[in-house]
């Protein structure tokens, strides 16, 4: 922003204006979450999923969560 002799006032008030109301209006620029560096936490989610699908992991009982992680983890090389 630039100022006249003095100090006092910007040059250009509306000009100035505008750079005020671009910064307060503008959203800094955000960095992606970091990945947990603790082992084993989990996230929820929400995963839409073929109702067959769904029955096939819970037909063994409690623990079918469990088993379609193991199969995402599986698919995915991990």
């Amino acid at each position: 922003m630039s100022r006249s002799p003095g100090g006092r006032r910007p040059s250009d008030p509306f000009k100035a204006a505008e750079a005020a109301f671009k910064k307060a209006t503008t959203k800094p620029i955000e960095e992606p979450p970091k990945a947990s560096s603790i082992p084993g936490v989990k996230g929820a989610v929400t995963l839409r999923i073929d109702q067959d699908v769904l029955e096939y992991f819970q037909q063994d009982g409690p623990g079918w969560q469990d088993r379609i992680n193991a199969a995402l983890r599986k698919a995915a090389g991990k």
